[in-house]
Parts: C-alpha cells; sequence; structure tokens
C-alpha cells in the first residue's frame, strides 16, 4: 500500500511524541511491503510563531492531500493570554471544520501493570474496556461568540444531522463490542441536549441488537469514577466528551497511554494522544509516547484499513507494557526514546511470530 501521511509534530512535547509515531510506521511499512511518505507541517503555537496562523495555508492544503494525520500536541502557557485574538487551539477547530471529521473515537481499556496507578481501587477499575464517540465540529465550540467590556457569549448550537450521524456511528461500533450505547446530555436544562436525547432515542430503534440508555452529563461523570467497567460505548456532544474523556482518561493510570482517532468526514482522518503538551518536560525525552504509538495503530486500522499491522503495533505495546521499563508518568524511569526502541523490537518479534 502506498500512503501518504501528514506529521503535525505542534507544540510542547509533541515532536518528541510525534517522532516516536513515525518510527513505528516506518518500520511497519518496511515490514510489510508498504510504502508510507511522511510530510511535516505547522500547527499550533509553533505555527502561530513561524507564520503567524495557527494553521497556514501550506499546512492546509497538505491536510486535504493527505491519506491520513498523526497530530503531536498543540498549546501551552507561552500562548495561553485569554486577551489573544490567535490562539493555538484556533488551529484544531480549524482543522477539524476543514476535514469534516464528525467523531472523535477514545478507546479506553486498562492495562493489568498500570491499572495499579489509577488513583481508584482495583475492584472499581476492573475490566474496564470503554469507548467514547465525541461529536466534534458542533456544539458550543463552533457556535457563534460574543465579547465585550462587561460579557460574553458562546453559542450551542447542533442539528439533527450532526446529532444523528455521530449517534449512529457509536451504534455501529457498539454491534462489534458489548452492544450497549450510553447516550450523554443534559437534557433536563439544555434545548439541544433535548434534541439530542430524541434524536439518539430515534437511531436507536434501528438497533433493537444494541440496548440504549440515556445518563445525563453530570451523573456521567460520577459513575464514571464508580463503575466504569459497566460502561461500552458512550456518545455525547463536543464539550461533555471534552471533559468527560480526560476524566476517563485518569482510570488508566497515565494520559499518556490513551490514543484517539477524529474521523467521519470526507477528509483524511486525524490521529493524536489526548495528553497535552505538557511544556514542563519538553525537550527532555521523558514523555510517555505509547498514546502516540497506540493512535498511529488505529491510523493503520481506521484510514489505511490495515488491521493486521495494527493489531501487531497494539500487541507490540501490550508487551512493553507488561515487560518493559516505563516512563516517569509510569513509575518507570526509560525515557521517550527506549520506551520506542521497546516497541520497535517487540513490533519485530511480533510480526515474526503472526
Amino acid at each position: 500500500m502506498k500512503a501518504q501521511i501528514v506529521v503535525l509534530p505542534g507544540d510542547g512535547i509533541g515532536p518528541e511524541v510525534a517522532a516516536a509515531g513515525v518510527a513505528v510506521l516506518r518500520q511497519v511499512a518496511e515490514r510489510f511491503g508498504h510504502q508510507f511518505t511522511f510530510a511535516e507541517h505547522a500547527i499550533g503555537g509553533d505555527a502561530i510563531d513561524r507564520f503567524g496562523d495557527p494553521l497556514p495555508p501550506a499546512t492546509r492544503e497538505a491536510l486535504l492531500a493527505a491519506d491520513a494525520i498523526l497530530l503531536g500536541a498543540v498549546g501551552g502557557p507561552k500562548w495561553s493570554d485569554p486577551n489573544a485574538t490567535v490562539r493555538p487551539e484556533q488551529g484544531l477547530l480549524a482543522m477539524r471544520k476543514l476535514l469534516g471529521v464528525f467523531a472523535n473515537v477514545r478507546p479506553l481499556k486498562l492495562h493489568p501493570r498500570t491499572a495499579a496507578l489509577s488513583p481508584l481501587k482495583p475492584e472499581r477499575t476492573k475490566g474496564v474496556d470503554l469507548v467514547f464517540i465525541r461529536e466534534l465540529t458542533g456544539g458550543i465550540y463552533f457556535g457563534a461568540k460574543t465579547r465585550s467590556d462587561t460579557d460574553a457569549t458562546d453559542e450551542c448550537r447542533y442539528s439533527v444531522v450532526e446529532i444523528e450521524r455521530v449517534v449512529r456511528h457509536a451504534f455501529e461500533l457498539a454491534r462489534t463490542r458489548k452492544k450497549k450505547v450510553t447516550s450523554v446530555d443534559k437534557a433536563n436544562v439544555l434545548e439541544t441536549s433535548r434534541l439530542w436525547r430524541s434524536v439518539a432515542t430515534r437511531v436507536g430503534a434501528d438497533y433493537p441488537d444494541v440496548e440504549l440508555e440515556h445518563q445525563l452529563v453530570d451523573s456521567m461523570a460520577m459513575h464514571l469514577l464508580t463503575r466504569p467497567a459497566e460502561y461500552d460505548v458512550i456518545v455525547t456532544e463536543n464539550m461533555f466528551g471534552d471533559i468527560l474523556t480526560d476524566e476517563a482518561s485518569v482510570l488508566a493510570g497515565s494520559l499518556g497511554l490513551s490514543p484517539s482517532a477524529s474521523i467521519g468526514g470526507p477528509g483524511a482522518g486525524v490521529y493524536e494522544p489526548i495528553h497535552g503538551s505538557a511544556p514542563d518536560i519538553a525537550g527532555q525525552q521523558l514523555a510517555n509516547p505509547l498514546g502516540t504509538i497506540l493512535s498511529a495503530a488505529m491510523l493503520l486500522r481506521h484510514s489505511l484499513g490495515l488491521t493486521n499491522e495494527a493489531a501487531v503495533v497494539e500487541a507490540a505495546v501490550d508487551h512493553v507494557l507488561e515487560h518493559s521499563n516505563l516512563t516517569r508518568d509510569l513509575g518507570g524511569s526509560a525515557t521517550t526514546y527506549t520506551v520506542t526502541r521497546a516497541v520497535l523490537e517487540a513490533c519485530n518479534a511480533k510480526a515474526e511470530a503472526a
């Protein structure tokens, strides 16, 4: 297979973890006879510093021509002035709109070695294996905004089409898993949530083999910490999903373990770890690369259709989690580079055994 992969290193630890993802993808290509071409482009704070634009024209052009996109991280305190008119996160939102990727997929499955690092008691995290589907191109993040010296507004707006396509995506995924969808809203207060609930209920009738339950976002925040193993596929709107997925990530023991895929639109999918740019450790080879490497595995599966290769990478990460020295966030002393090398070696071993 031939594929053009755009790499957006971004800010903070982004370049370090993106390099780890590229190294794994290069090895997969060599091992399985594929031809992957990589092109780096600027986004976020790095793009602001270099071009004055968080998503420059050259990056936009490359994104539209890509088969898949690997993203490091965006943002940092350097660009966090609340009065700034140009911010790194604007690059993310513009990219999602440009590509039309409306479904953010965030799997969460606990590994026995890292489960002990979770702040929750082991009996609460045992058996956790869930996936969040977050709507990505609508809601309050994309609504009309106003700001004056005395007040500000952010419009939250959803259409039936926007809700239905992401909810249907969740039901299709649930059919391949434990056949349960939890739709999260705030229907007791918000009109957009009432629309969300009615559309989810209607779509659910098309999937009689899948159980549907509704949860209010505040109760869902509690249930994620008290009974997370009861959930399978959780689907929700943009802002609620942003908050809940960061909360859920601590169940795995570290933000550095969690991958994500932004897919569903006419453009290429975007694959990134859910951790931030962590500027306090940038450039020190302390960052955990496993979330990015698992995101690269999702890239192989969802954008390139290389399911066997994706499984090899995921098995290699499991092997490293089980047997290798890990990064500081997971209680180890390994560097970003040494963990990446361990994954590459495990990939070779798993490929030979496949």
